[in-house]
């Protein structure tokens, strides 16, 4: 196949100058400032989980594949070689940019898929995030489908996160864990550097989720009810502990960190600059929460639900908590200013919306 069409990331300029909000320059910014000051540079990679959709919306949103019923689909094999010739063509492409794809599953909803490629520096990754959506888009409309990345297009069924997973780079060593003989129940394998790290994260978390979560519907995933395959994956507590997909951050067996928060309404640069300011503010993390935060019969669930902060619960909160929050109005008065102003905009469109719910609710109130 002759090739006729190039992709280039590129930075925004007006006058010749960087454009001071433009969301490349921004992370690109903050990543030099973090190498700057504490000698490290950041490393991410990003889980893009997507649903496969009939375009055909004139009867409601619907899954492509009529066949993909099951109750709890996640790694659905059958539902997966489905769609084999879309997520081939995929990974495929993805091998022939150098992107080095792993893994590809059918994942928690009905007709939702997760293809995952190396991590890199957070730059890059963010990058990639862009084209890849881009590249899904357009593979599935080749095949006569739709793909979305909105975060929560079904009610009942588990939303599409973005989940990041963080590493912390002094040269080329990993300097996000300690070594085997300091690993201990209270810091789950992370070094100090780390760990400081992650207390950033977690204490801005409130001000990040502007940012992470950056849509009205991102908050129907963070708050949703218990989906039809028992989680939602969407933790919207300020928590964290080891290999545990119940809580906000987690830090699995290799050297690395897990942030569950995200979806890919977000600007993927923003996001990661979000990121990395929150992370610069370091400081002490609270106690791990070792126990699964789902578990409301478990008294021990319970005291950890009560000691941690909660997330906002809808965009409004969010932008309250971004504009007052100084990790994240250090990315820059330009960005913090316009990303407000616009998100804000966004956010009183939504509230002067009236919804076909309000009128079978309150018509004859």
């Amino acid at each position: 196949m002759e090739l006729k069409v190039a992709y280039v990331a590129c930075d925004l300029e007006l006058d010749g100058s960087p454009l001071e909000h433009g969301p490349r320059h921004v992370l690109k910014k903050i990543l030099k400032e973090m190498e700057a000051s504490k000698g490290y540079h950041l490393k991410t990679g990003v889980e893009c989980e997507f649903f496969l959709l009939d375009p055909d919306t004139t009867k409601g949103v619907r899954w492509s594949d009529a066949m993909d019923t099951q109750a709890k689909p996640c790694y659905d094999a059958h539902a997966l070689m489905r769609q084999y010739d879309v997520v081939t063509q995929l990974s495929e492409s993805m091998e022939s940019l150098g992107w080095g794809p792993y893994q590809m599953d059918h994942e928690d909803g009905n007709g939702q898929f997760e293809i995952n490629w190396d991590f890199s520096d957070a730059l890059n990754t963010a990058d990639r995030v862009v084209f890849f959506k881009y590249m899904a888009r357009s593979v599935a409309e080749n095949y006569g489908l739709r793909a979305t990345f909105m975060p929560k297009p079904f009610a009942n069924i588990t939303g599409n996160g973005s989940h990041m997973h963080m590493s912390l780079w002094k040269g080329d060593k990993d300097i996000t864990g300690c070594d085997e003989a300091s690993i201990t129940d209270a810091n789950h394998s992370l070094s100090s550097e780390g760990l400081d790290f992650l207390g950033g994260l977690l204490a801005n978390a409130p001000g990040l989720a502007a940012l992470s979560n950056p849509t009205v519907n991102s908050y129907k995933r963070l708050y949703a009810p218990t989906t039809a395959s028992g989680a939602t994956w969407s933790p919207n507590l300020v928590c964290w502990s080891g290999n545990n997909r119940t809580v906000m951050v987690r830090v699995p067996g290799s050297p690395r960190m897990e942030l569950r928060v995200g979806d890919l309404a977000a600007n993927p640069y923003l996001f990661a600059a979000g990121v990395a300011a929150a992370g610069l503010d370091s400081q002490a993390p609270p106690p791990p929460s070792d126990v699964n935060m789902y578990d409301h019969a478990n008294p021990e669930t319970m005291k950890a639900i009560a000691r941690a902060k909660k997330l906002p619960s809808n965009l409004g909160d969010a932008l309250k908590l971004f504009k007052d929050n100084a990790a994240m109005q250090s990315l820059g008065p330009e960005l913090a200013s316009s990303y407000y102003k616009l998100r804000q905009a966004h956010w009183e469109e939504f509230n002067a919306h009236l919804s076909t719910w309000e009128i079978q609710q309150y018509l004859d109130c």
